[in-house]
């Protein structure tokens, strides 16, 4: 695939992170073209500053990584991320509520998802297909879809598993073509990116994306 670095989310979001790997993480999403750099609120502002004269979108996420902050705070989050410069945000659902059996989930994306789209910016939903069984990540899809939700994405990244081949391809045969899916959560390799991709993924998300790029 002669493209394959458009498909990638270049993914830094250690907790012990520092100025040196971010300012590495952007040169090499400088060198590779990679769709974008997904790095926590904290750095957005320094990594759209750096990357402002590159077609690179600048990704954070909302509410990470476990979703069960309220959601006055997610919104305070995203209004801040949007200021700071993000360009897509990735939100982590409220999974505790979706479990709990309650409505509020499609309430508080719908929200997000109008905030997001005044400013013209992509909203993904993090649903943790890890802790979902097959019937409720087709719930999750219509939740997200119904709330407006620009992608869905399997998973964070921090728990017990990530993204699944099975889980992409019942989600895209499910969701309407306008909405994307973004895979992430232990895809290393190239042979797993390509993939992915062949199941439904538009996009990849990754902490090896440059790994990817330079197997032959």
């Amino acid at each position: 695939m002669k493209k394959l670095h458009r498909f990638l989310e270049h993914t830094l979001l250690k907790a012990d992170m520092n100025y040196q790997n971010v300012e590495e993480i952007v040169d090499q999403a400088k060198e590779f073209q990679f769709k974008g750099v997904c790095i926590p609120p904290f750095w957005v502002k320094k990594v759209k500053r750096d990357l402002l004269e590159e077609d690179i979108q600048v990704v954070t996420v909302i509410g990470f990584p476990l979703g069960n902050t309220s959601t006055e705070a997610k919104v305070a989050e995203t209004l801040q991320a949007i200021k700071d410069g993000a360009d897509e945000l990735d939100v982590v659902w409220s999974l505790t509520a979706f479990k709990a059996g309650m409505n509020w989930p499609k309430i508080e994306l719908a929200k997000l998802s109008g905030l997001c789209h005044e400013q013209e910016k992509i909203l993904k939903v993090i649903i943790e297909t890890a802790y979902l069984n097959k019937e409720e990540i087709l719930k999750a899809c219509e939740i997200c879809r119904d709330a407006g939700a620009d992608f869905v994405k399997t998973s964070t990244g921090f728990a017990k598993e990530g993204a699944k081949l099975e889980h992409i391809r019942l989600m895209r045969e499910h969701l309407p073509s306008q909405v994307g899916i973004k895979a992430s959560g232990g895809i290393k390799t190239k042979e797993q990116a390509l993939a992915f991709i062949a199941a439904g993924a538009d996009r990849i998300g990754t902490s090896n994306a440059v790994g990817i790029v330079n197997e032959t």
